[in-house]
């Protein structure tokens, strides 16, 4: 028989009203024994210390307070954290690893709504649409110019695509690539990835500098590490063919802003950007006015009906913890090393 788990919901209201409706709670309630109230937005507070002295379980999701030793130490029957949100590294720090606490996250099933938005933004950009909407919008360019206008080359044969990072997101985007254009090439750089692993996506793995000069498009999948801050600066973007597109649905400081604002500003590099650095883009940016830049206010990932895929994930990992069968998606201290 299923182990029937104490669960509670963690998170802001928000994230509580959009990701778990009436059938989300039924399907908890089906799976283990529920929380009364199902959700607290504070764990901090004290009226909740009965409640988290019975916890086994926590649904954790956007706006989850850290998982401090003050925290934990009220909730001494806690054996599972069921991330359904982004980032866990905000969420869990030494003490919750010394306490042996499974902790799963949905990073893969978050994947699938960034590497649709990014195939879709590379497929795009190959015909340089999201730029000529705005330049014949403002009454730059008309549709018989459009094939001689300032973007570059209007076409999705045979490409050669960049991609930086064989994260989850960046392997599915190889994917969609390799099955989806016709005789594209899809250079992929990652120090950590397998040659196989990339081939069996349908990519080459290579360097940046044997990358750079050769793709019409760069897609960014690296995650936030020290090391990866400013990785395409001014002397990689220089590398670029002239009217390559860079695009970057991962973290803004991936880039050197004021590089690309140069680039972009020049004309030479075009730019479709969901993320900045900062985030939001000063109102002064230059990015704010060009033509041939894109800006999206960080909408790759999983947003309305597209957290359910989160919430059913997280639910599917408390049932298989009841029936006593091994997570799908663990998260280990030493993968936040490498890991967003």
């Amino acid at each position: 028989m299923p182990d029937s788990l104490r669960t509670l919901i963690a998170a802001s209201r928000s994230a509580y009203e959009q990701q778990f409706d009436d059938a989300h709670l039924a399907r908890l309630r089906q799976v283990g024994e529920l929380c009364d109230p199902p959700f607290v937005a504070d764990l901090h507070h004290p009226r909740h210390d009965r409640l988290l002295r019975e916890v086994q379980v926590l649904l954790t999701s956007w706006g989850t307070p850290a998982l401090d030793r003050e925290t934990l130490d009220r909730m001494p029957l806690l054996r599972a954290v069921f991330h359904c949100a982004g980032t866990v590294k905000q969420l869990v720090g030494e003490t919750f690893w010394e306490r042996g606490i499974l902790l799963t996250n949905t990073s893969d099933v978050n994947a699938v709504p960034v590497a649709e938005f990014t195939f879709a933004s590379i497929l795009l950009a190959g015909k340089k649409a999201q730029f000529l909407a705005r330049a014949h919008t403002a009454r730059r360019v008309v549709w018989k110019d459009a094939p001689h206008g300032p973007f570059g080359p209007l076409t999705n044969y045979r490409p050669e695509i960049g991609i930086v990072g064989f994260s989850r997101i960046g392997r599915l985007v190889v994917e969609r690539i390799s099955r989806g254009m016709d005789g594209a090439t899809c250079w992929v750089v990652d120090p950590y990835a397998d040659a196989s692993a990339i081939a069996a996506a349908g990519g080459r793995l290579t360097t940046l500098e044997h990358m750079l000069p050769r793709v019409s498009i760069l897609s960014l999948h690296a995650p936030e590490l020290p090391e990866t801050r400013h990785l395409i600066g001014a002397e990689r973007l220089a590398l670029l063919a002239d009217h390559a597109t860079v695009i970057n649905t991962a973290r803004g400081s991936l880039i050197d802003t004021a590089a690309l604002e140069a680039e972009c500003s020049s004309g030479r590099l075009n730019a479709v950007l969901d993320v900045t650095d900062p985030e939001p883009l000063p109102a002064t940016s230059v990015l704010h006015t060009l033509q041939n830049v894109s800006l999206t206010p960080h909408i790759a990932g999983s947003l309305h009906t597209e957290t359910h895929r989160l919430t059913d994930r997280a639910i599917d990992e408390l049932e298989r913890l009841a029936c006593g069968r091994p997570p799908l998606s663990p998260v280990r201290r030493t993968d936040l090393e490498r890991s967003a």
